[in-house]
């Protein structure tokens, strides 16, 4: 837990997008022997967006929620110090969020790429608020952008109901600790459990007939579901409570439970453990799905559209999701 602060980190704007083309859980049915009812008793998801057409990326979705972000505030990219791209589905292994620079014209930024899956965006938070915090840079750009229809096998059924496509951004900049809206947070991994939740790199069988090189690719998502749901239900919780306890916050003084739209049962299994009432759940991943990396930002984006949250609110963030990687932030949000 990390709360001591040189300085504060605030919210100045989010954005988000999703693909145009939506698919239902009837037309899903049409692909794998499933139905409607079926994945909704199960997931909460009635459909999902899925990026399709030929040379589309995450980079698409990435820098149209950022322009939305910054047009919000009438900032000029050229203003970023830094890009942090939280993906698992990137168009270039080499890196991805050097093209979102480009493109957005962000010319006096650095870009990274950070990969943690469904955890990807809180941990990109508090990377950034860490470099906000000791003064390294001023203004860092944060994106959550996966597009996990291009890495599903669509005959498993396990997996393809549940992934969607999406981009969520947020702009973070530093202030006075008066101002600050980042209360605190708190991150877990335990490796020891990767193989619940995987997108594997596979050699082929034979090696290079010469230099007994085995090469291969990446392959498809695998995913052991009763076990994600017994980690989810089981660590989240502890690990919001371990964050609220450091801050002296009391849970009662929640206003938005945020978590990362994976399945609503696990949502409200997680408010049940924390006695939160569902009412104050932020969801949206009945229109969406899981859409890893970016579901947190698009739920938030979203809710503000909505204007569902107030000034001064509290909401707690948290992400959890393969490696096995975890993590709760607490915002104080302010306009």
């Amino acid at each position: 837990m990390k709360s001591l602060m040189m300085q504060g980190t605030q919210i100045l704007a989010t954005g988000s997008a999703v693909p145009d083309f939506s698919l239902s859980n009837e037309q899903i049915s049409q692909i794998v022997e499933t139905s409607n009812e079926w994945i909704l008793t199960r997931t909460g998801i009635k459909k999902r967006r899925i990026l399709t057409g030929t040379h589309q990326s995450i980079i698409d979705l990435a820098v149209v929620a950022a322009l939305k972000a910054l047009n919000k505030i009438a900032m000029d990219a050229s203003e970023i110090d830094l890009i942090i791209l939280a993906t698992s589905s990137p168009n270039d292994l080499f890196g991805s969020a050097s093209q979102i620079q480009a493109k957005i014209k962000a010319n006096n930024a650095v870009a990274f790429d950070l990969t943690a899956a469904c955890s990807g965006f809180v941990l990109g938070m508090i990377t950034a608020s860490q470099f906000l915090q000791n003064g390294s840079y001023k203004t860092v750009l944060v994106i959550g952008a996966d597009t996990l229809s291009k890495w599903v096998n669509w005959s498993d059924r396990s997996t393809c109901i549940l992934f969607g496509d999406g981009a969520g951004a947020m702009i973070l900049q530093s202030c006075s600790k008066l101002d600050n809206q980042i209360l605190g947070f708190q991150l877990n991994t335990d490796g020891n459990y990767c193989n619940h939740l995987s997108l594997l790199y596979e050699e082929e069988i034979n090696p290079h007939p010469i230099l007994n090189l085995y090469q291969g690719s990446f392959k498809y998502i695998s995913m052991n579901g009763k076990e994600v749901y017994k980690f989810a239900v089981s660590q989240v919780p502890l690990s919001i409570l371990k964050c609220l306890n450091s801050l002296n916050i009391d849970v009662n003084d929640i206003d938005w439970l945020l978590l990362h739209q994976a399945n609503d049962r696990i949502l409200t299994a997680v408010a049940d453990k924390l006695s939160i009432d569902t009412n104050k759940i932020i969801m949206n991943l009945n229109k969406y799905g899981n859409t890893s990396a970016a579901s947190i930002p698009l739920a938030l984006d979203e809710a503000l559209e909505q204007k569902k949250i107030s000034n001064n609110d509290l909401i707690v963030i948290s992400g959890f999701g393969a490696g096995l990687t975890w993590g709760t932030a607490i915002i104080k949000w302010k306009y």
